[in-house]
């Protein structure tokens, strides 16, 4: 196919409004690459190739009536916990395995009527409670960069769809670093925005005061494209935030001269990869060759950041999930002699490992005896995050680090290491806490793996976030490296 790139949301707009291929022929040519190549990689859980092809006719429909937008007709695929009108909606998990949603959630409705064409439905670690989709009741998404490695998680085959040209954008939730994780790991930009930005209606529950909504793309300029159609208040979701959208890709082009980037002090000094730090000092410079002034910053309750979120978000899964009990809808366990026994069979049966472990946990953080000594004082730690991060914004910006400590990890190396495993989002949790944005972007590699920036703003600050990724992106090759989709062969990344 010739013309614009068409593994990115910009050169498919382009594109076909310049009718060099049309929505179906787009369409097409996505389906065929899932069907090559998604057996050996396992972004989706479920591909709607027949809704595809309709939504792309009437695309093109649209197209020839004039009545087409900059995103009719551009392809999109989404996380698996987000509902969707008659297609499945598994969150991952046996529980829902065979469950079809009765309505689209308000991003997926939102994304429909703008005229973007629903490719399927992406894996991701069960409901969402994982650093690396392996927790997937359909098996773990691997790395395209690396067969043998992990994709991240909770979104890792929003990533893995995009990373491998298997979707030009794709949307993810994010939790405690969902989006930015994968993001970092597989070469992507992602955008988690400011809690409530993103209606959540529709949008299957883990932790409700965490979750959000957000994109997984190529580069800044495609998640600005598309954010702008996604963000905005719903009336359904009593957490929307009732505020203007930006326009997104009209914040692109500012200059960031003079912009104050704070630096966590010591951040890179312990327990980092080398080339993650290397990148990442390296990027930071960038942005200084750009006109951003670099200080340092002290977010001084950093260090409990991990322990205060792994007792919140469990707490909060363990009321969200209790609505699983084998009766109203979601797995039922044959064989049953009570009430009772059917709630524990079905449970048992329906939830995963990391699942388990999570209720449980976030049971016992709620019971009687237990509340005020666990939650409570978690509930204040979150406070005193938020603060730091409140006064930080008072001197600086946008602050600037790794999203991870280490590129992406081998599958099963974590598996029995819980710790491990949720040391993984160790810089991305206090963006959660605290509800504000930040963005991934590619900023690097190390051994030949993608790593990437992480730059955090103000609450509603997304459009200037987009704008520092979009300027460092000009300025940088690292966006356009490719991975390679067949197993053992060498990456191909920018010198």
């Amino acid at each position: 196919m010739s013309g614009p790139d068409p593994y990115t949301v910009a050169g498919i707009s382009a594109g076909l409004a310049r009718s060099e291929f049309s929505a179906e022929e787009i369409a097409r040519h996505f389906l065929a690459r899932i069907e090559a190549l998604d057996a050996t990689i396992n972004a989706y859980v479920t591909v709607t190739a027949e809704l595809a092809i309709a939504q792309a006719r009437r695309a093109d429909d649209a197209r020839r009536r004039g009545e087409a937008g900059p995103l009719t007709g551009v392809p999109v695929a989404h996380k698996d916990i987000f509902s969707t009108s008659g297609v499945r909606t598994t969150c991952g998990s046996r529980m829902l395995a065979d469950h079809v949603a009765a309505y689209d959630a308000t991003a997926v409705e939102r994304l429909r009527e703008s005229g973007m064409v629903t490719l399927g439905k992406t894996n991701l670690d069960e409901f969402a409670m994982g650093s690396s989709t392996e927790s997937s009741h359909f098996g773990p998404t691997h790395n395209p960069w690396d067969l043998e490695r992990v994709a991240g998680g909770s979104s890792g085959g929003s990533a893995a769809a995009v990373a491998a040209g298997l979707a030009p954008v794709a949307t993810a939730t994010d939790t405690g670093g969902s989006i930015r994780q994968p993001a970092a790991l597989t070469g992507l930009t992602g955008l988690k925005p400011t809690y409530g930005r993103v209606s959540r209606h529709g949008l299957v529950a883990f932790a409700s005061s965490f979750d959000q909504g957000g994109l997984l793309a190529r580069t800044a300029e495609d998640i600005a494209l598309v954010f702008g159609a996604m963000a905005g208040f719903d009336e359904r979701d009593s957490t929307s935030l009732d505020a203007p959208v930006d326009d997104y890709p009209a914040a692109l082009e500012a200059p960031i001269a003079g912009l104050r980037i704070g630096v966590q002090e010591d951040q890179l000094a312990h327990g980092v990869d080398p080339g993650v730090a290397d990148a990442t000092a390296a990027a930071i410079r960038e942005l200084e060759g750009l006109g951003a002034r670099v200080r340092p910053i002290r977010l001084e309750h950093a260090d409990v950041g991990i322990p205060t979120y792994y007792m919140l978000a469990p707490a909060e899964c363990s009321s969200n999930l209790s609505r699983f009990d084998g009766v109203r809808y979601g797995h039922r366990a044959q064989g049953a002699a009570s009430i009772e026994e059917l709630y524990v069979q079905s449970r048992t049966e329906g939830f995963g490992l990391e699942v388990k472990r999570r209720i449980l946990a976030g049971t016992y953080a709620l019971s009687k005896g237990y509340y005020d000594a666990y939650y409570g004082k978690a509930q204040r730690l979150r406070r005193l995050i938020a603060d730091d991060y409140r006064r930080a914004f008072e001197e600086v910006d946008v602050i600037a680090g790794p999203t991870t400590p280490a590129p992406a990890f081998r599958l099963g190396d974590r598996l029995d290491d819980p710790i491990a495993m949720y040391l993984a989002d160790v810089f991305t949790v206090g963006v959660n806490l605290a509800g504000l944005c930040a963005v991934s972007v590619p900023s690097g590699f190390s051994d030949g793996l993608p790593v990437g920036l992480h730059l955090t703003g103000n609450h509603l600050d997304e459009a200037r976030l987009l704008n520092v990724a979009h300027r460092f992106q000009q300025a940088t090759e690292w966006h356009l490296a490719r991975p390679p989709v067949e197993h053992g062969r060498a990456p191909e990344s920018p010198e």
